[in-house]
């Protein structure tokens, strides 16, 4: 049951004020499955296309640590002052040009039975119509044994930081064709993310949740059962139809950064200052970041996962020909053009971030293997094709010194 392409390009938002840059999907082949190809010449630093995800949706631990965001679309909530100064943990930082910060408190609204906060109304009516009337918990938001806090619970029991992945991006996923009065429709979007065999869909439940999966596994989705059961949606309550709804959302989901302190830093940018005023804003900003990471570390921003059907179609490749970025401090993802894309040539992003890039083909090979389970034949592969199968002395190095095993996901967070 296949999705059109009005119901896949449905999602995408016209870049000002035009659709998007003409691109078609294709079928690529069986290892690679679809593609995404430029069908006019799109020029170096063109934004292809902006693509709102179906749904969107906060890591738990990320709001649990209050990394205020709109509950629908991820935008930042706090002023970037309050953001500077809960993030280094100094109550009396001030920013110069406060001027400079785009968050407008007097829009926000929260949902009047649970009190969850939004942007604007706009995204408060959006979220009500699409999937927030089934998850409105009303008066039980604090309660403990409330099925859907349970079930979140579980869920931060499981999974800790760094987070890549939410059970409640899969709890919107069923609230949204519960809601919906064309249900088909939502069902056939959800179906044209990629499938996977139940062995590499263990191999992804592995990875998301430890050795300890299917026992974790089984507790999720008795919980997931009691707070969301959807008749239409059956097969995504058993054992195997749960187990690939977690590999769809562990493979297809894109990481979303926003933050409104940067939104500032980018707008302190692009003012016309003189030298000396450029050197002296320039100078605190850096400092203003030394001590963020001396108190925060790297979790900088508000920090959630999404499913975006387009992006989604976009290959893989070390030497990418485009990216991803949230540059409007939203749930609104872009992809712009690293390079001239001639007519016919598929579109591809990286998974991986720039520093991974760099590393030896059996590193990468590695990272995608044990995350996204394909080997890569990208051109820059296959040049290196004949280089030994081994990390570099350094990059052993820093596996010995314990790195994080989700900090290899390149792709799950990309910066604002």
């Amino acid at each position: 049951m296949a999705a059109s392409m009005c119901d896949v390009f449905s999602f995408c938002v016209g870049v000002s004020g035009r659709a998007p840059v003409a691109v078609e999907v294709r079928f690529v082949s069986s290892a690679k499955g679809k593609g995404l190809f430029a069908t006019q010449l799109i020029r170096k630093g063109e934004t292809i296309f902006v693509e709102q995800p179906l749904v969107a949706a906060q890591f738990l631990w990320n709001a649990l640590y209050r990394y205020r965001a709109c509950d629908h679309c991820l935008r930042a909530l706090e002023k970037a002052e309050e953001n500077a100064q809960r993030l280094t943990g100094k109550p009396g930082q001030v920013l110069p040009h406060p001027e400079l910060c785009a968050v407008r408190k007097d829009l926000h609204q929260h949902c009047p039975h649970c009190q969850v906060m939004y942007c604007s109304a706009e995204c408060r009516l959006a979220a009500a119509e699409q999937y927030h009337q089934v998850l409105c918990p009303g008066p039980s938001q604090d309660d403990p044994l409330h099925p859907l806090n349970k079930l979140q619970e579980a869920w931060r029991s499981v999974h800790y930081p760094p987070e890549t992945a939410s059970i409640m991006l899969m709890a919107r996923m069923v609230a949204t064709v519960k809601q919906a009065k064309d249900k088909d429709r939502w069902i056939r979007l959800f179906s044209q993310f990629c499938n996977k065999t139940a062995n590499e869909e263990e191999e992804i439940v592995h990875k998301l949740l430890g050795d300890k999966f299917k026992g974790q596994l089984e507790l999720l989705r008795r919980l997931f059962t009691e707070a969301l059961y959807e008749e239409a949606l059956s097969q995504w309550f058993t054992p195997d139809g749960f187990r690939s709804l977690f590999a769809l959302v562990g493979t297809n989901g894109q990481g979303i950064g926003t933050s409104s302190l940067s939104q500032w830093v980018h707008a302190c940018d692009a003012l016309e200052l003189k030298p000396q005023d450029r050197e002296q804003l320039d100078a605190f900003i850096d400092q203003l970041y030394k001590d963020i990471e001396a108190a925060t570390g790297e979790f900088l921003n508000c920090e959630g996962s999404g499913l975006f059907v387009l992006q989604s179609c976009c290959n893989h490749s070390c030497v990418p020909n485009a990216e991803t970025s949230f540059p409007e401090n939203n749930f609104l993802l872009h992809v712009t053009a690293l390079e001239d894309i001639e007519p016919g040539e598929e579109i591809c992003i990286s998974y991986l971030d720039c520093c991974q890039r760099e590393r030896s083909r059996h590193s990468r090979h590695k990272i995608l293997r044990e995350n996204y389970l394909f080997v890569c034949s990208c051109p820059k592969c296959l040049a290196e094709a004949d280089e030994p199968n081994v990390t570099s002395e350094e990059e052993e190095d820093e596996e010995e010194e314990g790195e994080p095993e989700d900090a290899e996901l390149g792709d799950e967070m990309t910066d604002v």
